[in-house]
């Protein structure tokens, strides 16, 4: 069984719950990339995996964006390498910063009112910007 890959402390995910498949990749690169399939998308499962929380599920579904389809599924392609190895490893590695990233739980603003200092100091600039209006208003009439 291969090992688990770590998420959080508390949260990891099994290889099989992704799967690969390689495609050749788009775009110029000569013969090589008309006849070698290095290209990998992976594809992972968020709403059927047993072991992302509920919560984690909606952060991460929000942050795929596009790349989630109506199934739940993530697709991730890579294919900046010309080596398939190396492909691999970037797909699973965007996949596990995408999901360390939907770990975070955001802080919860607080509100809080002005204090009376800043009160004054915000009055404070209106008033002074205002004398400067009003000095350029004379200004043009002495023109």
């Amino acid at each position: 069984m291969p090992d688990l890959i770590p998420i959080t402390r508390s949260i990891s995910i099994d290889p099989a719950e992704f799967e690969e498949t390689f495609v050749r990749s788009s775009g110029p690169g000569g013969q090589n990339v008309n006849k070698v399939s290095s290209a990998v998308q992976l594809r992972f499962n968020l709403e059927a995996s047993p072991n992302i929380p509920e919560a984690m599920k909606r952060r991460v579904a929000i942050l795929a964006g596009k790349r989630l389809t109506k199934d739940g599924v993530i697709v991730i392609t890579a294919n900046s390498h010309r080596d398939q190895p190396m492909n691999r490893t970037e797909a699973v590695e965007r996949l596990v910063a995408l999901l360390i990233e939907g770990s975070h739980v955001p802080k919860a603003r607080v509100a809080t009112r002005p204090t009376l200092a800043s009160k004054r100091r915000r009055l404070d600039g209106k008033s002074v910007r205002s004398g400067i209006k009003k000095l350029r208003a004379g200004n043009i009439d002495a023109e």
